[in-house]
């Protein structure tokens, strides 16, 4: 069964919000640090203070719910989506899937002009938002891909694309595997290369660049996705207690991971925290990090690449090549981990074109 769905936060929730961002107890900051101990005290003080008195939950609720919103149950779990027609009713499905510590809102601003070619739909992962907590074990990338399959057949689309960043584009390349005779492409603007010495193919400067920047991230894995991919539900404890708590830890992610030219907007930002802060699923949110690593199938539908400059890795097309039937690659001047937010015109364009050639 499908039901359609609407936002409507109790006002005693936005009302708890408040009074705990009134109440924050602050660390202190050594002066003139910056960035080097973490999230800058200054910046977060003025975030926390604009969420309380500036920022309107109420005015964005009101644009969220012009959307068609449903859910329907898979599995057992809650699915919230949200899905929109294409005018012409002979266009192509797609399927577009957002990652960590995004959710559906990273696609508003690419349905309009996306909606002319396709029918879009656009699904919360089990565990964020309004798809709601998870309840038990191994909802990994496999398992969502294969809700997203019967989500997809529910709905009535027999042949469709897909499309994702994060951990949405290993969920789009799992949904290529589950379903090949499906889904007719995946367009990920996100996809991990690791350095591999018995590859067997030459590499240009630049890939050889882009492979060092991997190096030092394994060599050296960021202290959040350490916490999140071994215990997730310890952090959860602190970002579902404390706003602040939960406002830096994914303020930091923004700023660290869009381009400094394409920055997104706090009003945005806000939003897609907030949605983790009134659904409380920071921990069921993460557990994903800790089920991810499971093998994956191979994806043997064509695959669209799109490499965004201030990501925090990019693709080195060789090595993409001995594992995907790549039939589209764009390197975008501008953008970051977060494409379809940060530079949506050339997201929108890219997708279009990759699936253009599909049809």
């Amino acid at each position: 069964m499908i039901t359609p769905f609407h936002i409507d936060i109790p006002q005693a929730d936005l009302d708890d919000l408040n009074d705990r961002l009134a109440r924050t107890r602050w660390p202190n900051e050594v002066a003139g640090t910056g960035s080097h101990y973490g999230f800058p005290l200054e910046r977060l003080k003025t975030l926390a203070e604009y969420w309380r008195t500036g920022y309107d939950w109420r005015e964005h609720e009101a644009g969220l719910n012009e959307l068609p919103h449903f859910t329907t149950e898979i599995e057992g779990q809650r699915i919230h989506f949200v899905h929109v027609r294409s005018d012409n009713p002979d266009a192509l499905a797609l399927i577009l899937t957002h990652g960590w510590p995004g959710s559906f809102l990273e696609f508003l601003d690419v349905i309009e002009p996306l909606r002319r070619d396709f029918h879009l739909v656009i699904p919360s992962i089990p565990g964020y938002g309004f798809s709601g907590p998870t309840h038990e074990r191994g909802w990994d990338i496999v398992r969502v891909a294969r809700a997203w399959a019967e989500l997809m057949r529910r709905l009535g689309y027999g042949r469709y694309g897909a499309q994702g960043g994060d951990f949405g584009s290993g969920i789009s390349l799992a949904l290529g595997a589950i379903a090949p005779e499906q889904v007719v492409g995946v367009h990920v603007n996100y996809l991990p290369t690791r350095p591999d010495p018995d590859a067997g193919v030459v590499l240009s400067a630049s890939d050889e660049a882009r492979l060092d920047k991997v190096r030092q991230l394994m060599a050296n894995r960021p202290a959040y996705q350490a916490l999140l991919a071994t215990t997730p539900q310890t952090i959860g404890y602190a970002l579902t207690d404390s706003p602040v708590g939960q406002l830096a830890w994914i303020a930091e992610r923004f700023a660290q991971w869009t381009d400094p030219r394409t920055p997104v907007g706090d009003d945005r930002m806000l939003t897609d925290i907030s949605l983790y802060w009134l659904t409380a699923t920071a921990a069921s949110s993460a557990r994903l990090h800790r089920d991810a690593p499971r093998g994956i199938p191979a994806c043997p539908v064509p695959v669209g690449v799109a490499v965004l400059p201030h990501d925090i890795t990019q693709s080195v097309r060789p090595l993409a090549e001995r594992l995907y039937d790549i039939r589209h690659w764009s390197e975008f001047e501008r953008g970051g981990h977060f494409a379809a937010m940060e530079v949506p015109d050339l997201f929108a364009a890219d997708v279009r074109e990759f699936f253009g050639r599909l049809a």
